[in-house]
Order: structure tokens, then C-alpha cells, then sequence
């Protein structure tokens, strides 16, 4: 075993196999998620006088399968089971997590992360979360049925998924990829400071993309279905999705550059929301990474724009009973008709504020410890009830962008900058007026909030942690020809 550093507030080590590691108990129902919290108050039960200790538990199966030219490129199912303990003394934290359920492998990460705190960076708000008085809400996230599909049944899905693809359009001269995936994951958090919480969930997707055209000019799009259980699919939709996607952008071009209005649809839209959370983590405003810090109370957006984060939303991809503190998960409402309100925080965040936690946590599994962010973001619509095409029509002319690439590069959660390239298509009088491609969308975040003209009431609920919807704004810089 050795020593991951211990560097910031917390050091880490892992111990055991990250897949199929120990004695781990299978994904079910009420009696897993038992067994779950019965290990992690085993596994609390070991702290000493002066240890404050928290275990996350967790167990999962995940499977995904791929179709290609009408035969199975991969298939895999896999299953994962681990532990991460966080022990915190004397203002110091340390972290540990093993890839087994196994008791003893268990015990040898609790002394791991013990050993890891005496090495850490003493900090004053180093600190495990608490009971609040925020009442858990019941979500069921769960699908049941999911257990009894079989694998035969997942991969007769993608590969008719594969075939009505090719088959869907004329143009379609390829299909890239045609997929299936679901996972099913249990979690228990028990920590000595009163946290006691236990939660599941499952999820499926459908995902197929096309490439459309001939060999001097070819267009991709692609197309899926999401839902919580394999019966929650949408083949039909995912393929319809892919193929307008790749044909209406066939013979694109550049546009003139200018200023114009532009609409981006439902997923670009819960992209930029993606990284419009990235500034309103009380982490980032900390450390000095956001554009908002300071602002607080301020007119920061158009008066129709208000953005909420809720997770408690059965609907939300990313809808949690508990956060990953084991703090029930609740509304955050963060810019209010255009007045920025609040930032998410964690327990560490919001104690360096002065603040309690919004029950914002989130972790990536066993293996990483928890920082603040947003789970399920959505805007509240503009109160006309447009959707797309309503959208395009208020518009006149601008450009309609369908797709965007470099957003990591090209977008600072710091400064605001914002410059993407982008395709989609040119909207005159309102309405589609021709494919464009290899242009340039340029503004600051600070701007293009300040600039929003309509937000669609469109809402589709997407992979990530925003929803998606219609959104358009002004005066936006487009560079092409």
C-alpha cells in the first residue's frame, strides 16, 4: 500500500481492486441497502476517542453493449462494490477507499485513511457533515423490471437499433455507433456525527449516431432516449433524432460574419447551463474561480431568467434523495428573475463562507471524496409557453445552432469569455433557411445572461446536470465567411 500525498484537505490512498473486489452484497432491494449500512456502521463503529469517521458504501451493476454493420461489437457487464472512509482529527482529514466489501479490507481502510490524517494540512474547517432539519423527500428512482431484462433482450434492442438507423433515410450512408447501457447502484453513508442515509437508483439509455452524405461531404448526428428502466426507452425517437440531426446540415456553408441573434437548442442549452454551474460553486467563488464572486444580491441577468437547482425532481437525470454528505437533497433556487441568490456549497465550502451546506454535495463513487455542485439545474420559462419553433419564429433572422465544439477550451467559468464553434442552421423571416457549419459564437457569459430574449418552455430532461430548452439571445458575435 502506499501513500497518495497529503497535500490540501484531505490525503488519499487506495487499497483493493477497483471491479469485482471482495465479498460485496448483489444490487437489490430494501435488504441491500440493509446490508449497506449495516458495513458502514461497522465501519464507523472503529473510530477512536477524538475521530470523527464517515463511510461511504456502495455497490453497482453496470451494462453496455454496442451494434455495428448488424452484429455486436462489444458487450460487458460489470459489477463494483467499495468503500471510501474519511476520518477527520484535530482539524485534519484523511481519506482512503478500497475496491472490496471484504471486513478485513475494510478495517485496513479505516486505518489507512486514520494514518492519512496524521499527514494532512490542519485546517479549521475541516469538518464532517451534520444532520440538518431538512426533511428527505421520497423520489423513486428505482426501476424494478430493469433486474429482469435479459442480456438477449438488450441486444436484440441495439441491434434493431443499429438497423432501423441505416434504414431510416436515403442519405444515411453509415452508422457510427448504435448503443444500449443501464447501470443499477446502491449507496449507504453512515458517519459518527449523526448521518445515516441510504439510497438506489437505476438508469438506461438507447444512443445511436449516423453519418450522412457521400464521400465528398458527409454530415453526423446523433439521437438517444434516457429513462430509468429498460421499458423508459425510445428506439424510434433516438433514430429520428440522429437522422435530422446529420441530413438538415447536408451542403452547409459559412455565413457572413456579423451580429446576430442566436438560438440554441435544448442540448446546447443544457451544456451552457453545465458550465454556468461551474461559477456558482461556492468552491470556485472561494478560490477565486468564478465571474459571480462578490456579486451576490445583484442584478446579474434578464429579469425573466431564473435558474434552480433541484434534485429533487423525479424527472432531473441526476435527481438524488441524499447528496454526498447523506444530507437530504433539496431546491436550490441560484438566480432569481435575473438577481443572483446563492451559491451551492458542501459542508468544507460553506463553512469557509459562513454558510450552511445547501445539501450540494456530490462524489464521484467510493473512490473520491465530496466537493460542492449542481445536480439538476433547469430554468423556469419565459411565461409564453413557446417551444423550438415558436422560438425561431420570435427570432426573424439569426442563426439556430444545433451543435458546439471546444466548450472546455473556449469557455472560462473565470472571465466569461465565451467562443465556440458551432453548426446549425441560418433562420431568415423566421423560419430555417440553410445548414451552416465551421463558424465561430462569440460573447462573455456576463453578456449573453444579460441578453436572453426568450427561454423556451421545451424543457427535456437530459444526461448531465442541466435539463435542456430553447434559448435565444442577442447581439452575439458570428464569425464565418
Amino acid at each position: 500500500m502506499m501513500r497518495d500525498g497529503s497535500v490540501g484537505r484531505d490525503a488519499t490512498v487506495r487499497t483493493g481492486s477497483a471491479v469485482n473486489g471482495g465479498a460485496g452484497v448483489a444490487v437489490s432491494g430494501g435488504e441491500g441497502l440493509d446490508a449497506l449500512l449495516a458495513l458502514a456502521d461497522r465501519a464507523v463503529d472503529r473510530a477512536r476517542p477524538g475521530e470523527a469517521i464517515e463511510a461511504y458504501v456502495a455497490e453497482g451493476v453496470d451494462t453496455d453493449i454496442r451494434a455495428y454493420r448488424g452484429e455486436v461489437e462489444s458487450f460487458t457487464a460489470a459489477t463494483s462494490a467499495g468503500i471510501g472512509i474519511r476520518v477527520v482529527r484535530d482539524h485534519r482529514m484523511g481519506f482512503a477507499w478500497a475496491g472490496s466489501l471484504d471486513e478485513a479490507v475494510v478495517a485496513e481502510t479505516v486505518e489507512a485513511a486514520r494514518d492519512n490524517a496524521a499527514f494532512a494540512t490542519p485546517d479549521d474547517h475541516v469538518t464532517l457533515a451534520e444532520p440538518d432539519a431538512t426533511p428527505p423527500v421520497a423520489l423513486d428512482l428505482w426501476d424494478a423490471e430493469l433486474a429482469g431484462v435479459d442480456a438477449t433482450a438488450k441486444v436484440a434492442l441495439a441491434l434493431a437499433l443499429e438497423a432501423q438507423a441505416r434504414a431510416a433515410h436515403p442519405e444515411v450512408r453509415q452508422v457510427s455507433s448504435a448503443d444500449y447501457g443501464d447501470a443499477a447502484t446502491s449507496v449507504a453513508l453512515v458517519s459518527t456525527t449523526g448521518v445515516r442515509a441510504a439510497s438506489r437508483r437505476t438508469s438506461a439509455y438507447a444512443s445511436v449516431s449516423v453519418l450522412a452524405g457521400d464521400a465528398a461531404a458527409t454530415q453526423t448526428g446523433t439521437g438517444f432516449s434516457v429513462g430509468r428502466g429498460f421499458g423508459a426507452l425510445d428506439p424510434d425517437r433516438a433514430v429520428a433524432d440522429a437522422v435530422e440531426r446529420a441530413v438538415r446540415l447536408l451542403g452547409a456553408t459559412k455565413v457572413p460574419s456579423g451580429r446576430m441573434t442566436v438560438v440554441f437548442d435544448r442540448r446546447v442549452a443544457s451544456t451552457l447551463l453545465g458550465v454556468l454551474s461551474t461559477a456558482l460553486s461556492g468552491e470556485a467563488v472561494a478560490k477565486g474561480r468564478s465571474f459571480f464572486a462578490g456579486r451576490i444580491g445583484e442584478l446579474i441577468a434578464d429579469p425573466a431568467f431564473t435558474l434552480v437547482d433541484d434534485p429533487t425532481d423525479p424527472r432531473a437525470f441526476g435527481a438524488a434523495r441524499f447528496d454526498g454528505e447523506g444530507l437530504p437533497c433539496r431546491r436550490n433556487v441560484l438566480i432569481e428573475r435575473g438577481h443572483l441568490r446563492r451559491f451551492v456549497y458542501d459542508t468544507v465550502s460553506g463553512s469557509r463562507a459562513g454558510v450552511p451546506s445547501t445539501g450540494s454535495a456530490v462524489r464521484g463513487g467510493f473512490s473520491g471524496t465530496p466537493g460542492p455542485g449542481c445536480r439538476a439545474l433547469t430554468l423556469e420559462p419565459d411565461g409564453r409557453g413557446w417551444d423550438e419553433g415558436q422560438v425561431v419564429a420570435s427570432v426573424g433572422d439569426g442563426l439556430f445552432v444545433q451543435s458546439v465544439t471546444g466548450v472546455h477550451s473556449g469557455v472560462n467559468p473565470v472571465s466569461g469569455d465565451f467562443s465556440v464553434g458551432a453548426e446549425g442552421l441560418v433562420i431568415r423571416d423566421g423560419r430555417f433557411a440553410g445548414p451552416v457549419r465551421e463558424v465561430t459564437v462569440a460573447s462573455t457569459l456576463q453578456r449573453m445572461l444579460q441578453s436572453i430574449v426568450a427561454i423556451g418552455a421545451d424543457r427535456e430532461w437530459l444526461p448531465g446536470v442541466a435539463a435542456g430548452q430553447t434559448l435565444a439571445v442577442a447581439d452575439m458575435q458570428v464569425s464565418g465567411s
